[in-house]
């Protein structure tokens, strides 16, 4: 068995054959100073069915980050609708909402977001404990994350001793731990070295492979071209080719 498999259990679509991701009509607008108004995206309309490898590119602020935090539910749409596994989000409460992002989303960042005070392995197993996975379970995903990454011999090391692509790879374990059905990932080979960055795209596909959705945002032509369907953003509207 793979490293990492998705249990069927995880999956708590209310109806399986609907896209795991649904937005119509999703517009997102981010006030200024004196109201000046910057419209982040622009009546997005986009459907990510379950097991699928989506990438997202386009220029700089073209709205791919306000996507990805829309998607993963850290942000909401100024207008539009949005509909997670057969879900309207807008009709979630506060406390579905965090349930969603702790159970169903692997968040992987560009600046890792990984909590200096603690070790590696509390890092990794943090998510599990809010979830109140019990302790043998916690220890048994928290030891195959970090093996898989290659990371079990620092499991007691803090984040500040890692290098840039150790400390992503520790963001990667924690994400997948909580065998999520999707994976966000944001420009998460940004800064890394070529080694590092291809280690964790490997790391992308095989929990692809294992059953995960992948979306992923990225500069990357090669990487855009490992992924099943691209989305091209450019000025927040979603756009049939890019815009040279």
């Amino acid at each position: 068995m793979a490293w990492w498999k998705r249990a069927k259990s995880d999956d708590n679509a209310v109806d399986p054959s609907l896209p795991l991701i649904r937005l119509e009509g999703v517009t997102k607008i981010f006030k200024g100073d004196a109201d000046e108004e910057t419209r982040a995206l622009d009546e997005v309309t986009v459907d990510i069915n379950r097991g699928e490898y989506v990438s997202v590119s386009g220029p700089s602020g073209c709205g791919k980050s306000t996507f990805l935090s829309i998607l993963a539910l850290l942000d909401a749409p100024t207008a539009g609708r949005y509909w997670f596994s057969g879900r309207r989000v807008d009709q979630l409460s506060p406390a579905e909402k965090a349930r969603v992002r702790n159970v169903e989303v692997g968040l992987i960042f560009q600046s890792f977001n990984l909590i200096g005070d603690m070790t590696i392995y509390e890092n990794v197993e943090y998510p599990l404990t809010v979830r109140g996975v019990d302790s043998a379970e916690r220890n048994s995903r928290v030891h195959a994350a970090l093996d898989r990454v290659g990371l079990t011999a620092r499991a007691k090391q803090r984040p500040s001793s890692l290098s840039g692509g150790h400390q992503q790879l520790v963001a990667i374990a924690r994400a997948m731990a909580g065998r999520p059905p999707i994976v966000l990932a944001d420009e998460p080979t940004g800064n890394l070295d070529f080694k590092s960055g291809e280690a964790v795209m490997a790391m992308l596909r095989e929990l692809h492979a294992g059953g995960a959705t992948i979306c992923i945002a990225t500069h990357n032509p090669h990487y855009i071209e490992m992924a099943e369907r691209h989305i091209y953003l450019f000025d927040g509207k979603v756009m049939a080719q890019p815009v040279a």
